[in-house]
């Protein structure tokens, strides 16, 4: 099952369960906060105008609309995810980054939040986030290390890819330096704890994985892992 299989990310988002089944584990992260070094990236360009691809339920985009005081349109392919955006206030509009609905250098910033990995075309998609930015403006686009939480995932028997093949904080650079002057890469490293009820739910909810819940052997509680995402900062 692949991250950038449009059938299988259309089926995920359909609802919330998953996603937010993945976030409560994030209740028990310490260290830097990936989200913070995200929003830190936005709010240094200073925007007036600001697209998010992928906004998922919205909470993002509403931080950076409030906050930052900024004209923020959002858009995702799901349609629930668009309507949870909207109860928050956003302006989320159904949309697909590979095809983005909107005139040459229409926005100051881009924010494309664990999404990346997620679109089937990613030189198509990076392409129109490119088209979309004014000369100068910024893509925010963060990620997963393909080690994030290597200690659960070797547990649960997940077998390592020799090759990235979807948009990781290991093969990210290439494709962005394709489409954008500068790149510059930010790595956030923390740690979680698991319970054996919590791992358990994690990798069963995960969308690539879920099959391995039940491998998952006994183990030592508490499971302290290390996150190991990247924050990638793009100049047009």
């Amino acid at each position: 099952m692949r991250l950038d299989d449009p059938e299988v990310v259309r089926a995920e988002y359909s609802t919330e369960v998953g996603l937010e089944a993945r976030r409560a584990a994030f209740a028990t992260a310490t260290g830097p906060s990936a989200l913070d070094v995200l929003f830190a990236a936005v709010a240094e360009a200073q925007p007036r105008s600001c697209l998010e691809v992928g906004c998922g339920p919205g909470q993002m985009a509403a931080r950076i609309a409030e906050e930052l005081r900024v004209e923020l349109v959002a858009i995702d392919i799901s349609p629930r995810m668009v309507e949870l955006a909207r109860g928050r206030g956003v302006d989320a509009r159904l949309g697909d980054v590979q095809e983005l609905p909107f005139a040459d250098g229409s926005f100051d910033c881009a924010v494309a939040a664990w999404m990346l990995y997620h679109v089937p075309d990613l030189d198509r998609g990076l392409g129109e986030l490119a088209r979309v930015l004014r000369p100068g403006g910024r893509l925010v686009a963060s990620t997963n290390s393909i080690d994030n939480m290597s200690e659960l995932w070797n547990l649960a028997g997940r077998t390592r890819r020799s090759e990235v093949t979807v948009f990781l904080a290991e093969n990210a650079e290439e494709p962005l330096q394709r489409h954008f002057g500068s790149v510059e890469r930010r790595d956030v490293i923390g740690e979680m704890t698991f319970t054996r009820a919590s791992a358990r739910d994690y990798v069963a909810n995960s969308i690539a994985h879920g099959h391995l819940a039940d491998r998952l052997p006994e183990f030592d509680e508490p499971l302290v892992v290390t996150r190991r995402m990247a924050i990638f900062v793009a100049t047009r």
